[in-house]
């Protein structure tokens, strides 16, 4: 059963989805590859982790978290898969670009093929692609918006002067 929830954030609500056992979508409602809410699914505030996975949201925004410890269960292709674990290496405060998260792939020469699975994580801010810009240091798109991107940035430190 798929559950869901809702959190207001500094950024806007943001809809977290349960497969009833790990976080399988964050995401701000409207944006671009939105996981919309189904008329099968179950809106369940109480939900253990749908439960901790606001609370360590909440302590993410108020500066009193930097890493996150849920259980995750993004769908996506192997090679998709792949590309979000390694966001999950990209520390908090830092940044990385689509070049050199292929070359720690192994993969040099797939920039625009990571760049395309960054831009469909479907588990926002956990999965940190806001922390991937461009190799000259632009922010790049983020599927919640530029101007969300900055603010996540600059509540982690990571803007570059």
């Amino acid at each position: 059963m798929i559950r869901y929830t809702h959190l207001d954030s500094p950024l806007g609500p943001l809809r977290i989805v349960s497969d009833g056992k790990a976080i399988a979508a964050i995401g701000f409602p409207g944006q671009k590859h939105d996981l919309a809410a189904q008329p099968h699914w179950l809106r369940d505030d109480d939900a253990p982790e749908l439960l901790t996975a606001c609370r360590q949201l909440a302590e993410y925004f108020a500066s009193q978290r930097r890493d996150f410890d849920l259980p995750l269960a993004p769908k996506g292709s192997p090679f998709q898969q792949s590309v979000w674990r390694a966001l999950l290496k990209v520390g908090y405060g830092r940044t990385s670009t689509y070049g050199a998260l292929a070359r720690t792939l192994q993969r040099p020469a797939a920039a625009r093929a990571v760049g395309s699975a960054v831009g469909r994580n479907p588990i926002a801010i956990v999965v940190p692609c806001h922390r991937i810009i461009g190799t000259d240091g632009s922010l790049t798109g983020y599927a919640g918006g530029l101007d969300r991107k900055t603010q996540l940035l600059a509540l982690e430190g990571a803007l570059l002067a």
